[in-house]
């Protein structure tokens, strides 16, 4: 890899360079990230100032490494590179904070960030029961009907139960994946993986032609469990991969779910357990889970923190981003995204981000000429 001096790659081009070196969920190099940005950390890696004991692997990782290639490879799959500077950039992972992803490579036509903000994480044990395969199954259809998308991780078992279920009701679902998104896996699911591309999308933070590794299963949790607002765990032994996605999701504030299963059975002990220490709530059908992720939910996530108890109206709970932009929208008509950064005087990227909670909350509506107030405004 060419030395590379300060400034003389875009920021997008770091995020990406930086995918292509870091091993997921690298806490040390987020940690560097944070204070350092995306470009200084790039040039420090190709210079071998990191100050990190793994800094010399980061670096031959680049060696040859051609941001050009890498968005020609993208493009020959079918897919896209996102990055944080990219207004698909799925807002629900910035919780994630230090351990978010550098990149995503996605092969799908749903749009990750509007996703984000609708969607329900289910995962569960790769050796279910026929109970909760069918428990999976069918809260998925019901989730997908209602309009929320089901994110899971494509394996055996609970995971793929849940994707069927929603790809039945004909509704969106994501694959967070382990590998390469061009690399199927189970093999035996290229033909359900292929599908979930066609209704929605199959997600990576590692570069196409990646093998899955143990440790990227891990690691992969976390993004099911930050996109997701809510993460249903459906059976889980007591230590699994799947009670650390629940023990993720639960670190980021978002509701965990657990379904009950027989006292007897080892696949329902985790679920059991998150139940009996505070982890999870218990649920009972799908309108458990629909009821934790209310649209209220969305309002009180607008709700500015120092709100009192004298506002009197949803209006006057919204969060000073979103009631900003609300001001800025036409009495009628439609604007766009140019408008509102224009109108507002907020970045494009919070205007994304702001309208899509306002979206979510009833106070606009949005569409292929941007977006208008909604005729009728949330009840209180």
């Amino acid at each position: 890899m060419p030395s590379l001096s300060r400034g003389s790659i875009d920021s997008a081009d770091a995020w990406i360079t930086l995918a292509h070196a870091v091993e997921p969920d690298d806490a040390a190099v987020g940690t560097l990230l944070a204070r350092l940005g995306p470009q200084e950390v790039v040039e420090r890696i190709d210079s071998g100032r990191t100050g990190l004991r793994h800094g010399e692997g980061l670096a031959a990782r680049l060696s040859g490494f051609s941001v050009d290639r890498a968005r020609d490879r993208a493009r020959e799959i079918g897919g896209r590179i996102l990055t944080r500077d990219d207004p698909e950039w799925p807002c629900t992972l910035h919780d994630l904070r230090e351990r978010g992803p550098m990149a995503l490579w996605a092969v799908g036509t749903a749009d990750l960030r509007l996703l984000g903000l609708r969607s329900v994480s289910v995962v569960g044990a790769r050796a279910c029961t026929l109970y909760g395969e069918a428990i999976a199954r069918g809260w998925s259809m019901d989730l997908a009907s209602a309009g929320w998308a089901v994110v899971s991780g494509a394996a055996f078992g609970i995971d793929a139960a849940a994707h069927r279920g929603a790809l039945t009701a004909g509704g969106l679902t994501v694959a967070v994946v382990a590998g390469g998104v061009d690399v199927p896996y189970p093999r035996a699911h290229a033909a359900l993986l292929a599908g979930i591309a066609d209704q929605g999308a199959v997600v990576s933070e590692v570069p196409p032609g990646e093998p899955v590794r143990r440790q990227r299963f891990l690691s992969r949790n976390r993004l099911i469990a930050a996109i997701g607002r809510a993460t249903v765990v459906v059976e889980a032994a007591e230590r699994s991969g799947t009670t650390a996605t629940a023990r993720a999701a639960a670190a980021m504030l978002r509701p965990v779910l657990a379904v009950p299963g027989p006292i007897t059975s080892p696949m329902s002990a985790g679920c059991h357990r998150m139940v009996q220490d505070g982890t999870a709530i218990l649920a009972t059908d799908a309108a458990d889970v629909l009821a934790a992720v209310d649209l209220s939910a969305a309002a009180h996530l607008m709700a500015a923190p120092d709100a009192g108890e004298s506002s009197t109206s949803p209006r006057d709970r919204l969060a000073d981003r979103e009631a900003r932009l609300l001001d800025a929208m036409p009495g009628r008509g439609w604007v766009d995204l140019a408008g509102l950064v224009r109108s507002s005087g907020l970045a494009a990227r919070d205007v994304l981000t702001g309208t899509s909670l306002l979206a979510a909350g009833g106070w606009v509506t949005e569409g292929e000429r941007g977006w208008t107030r909604t005729r009728v405004p949330p009840a209180p």
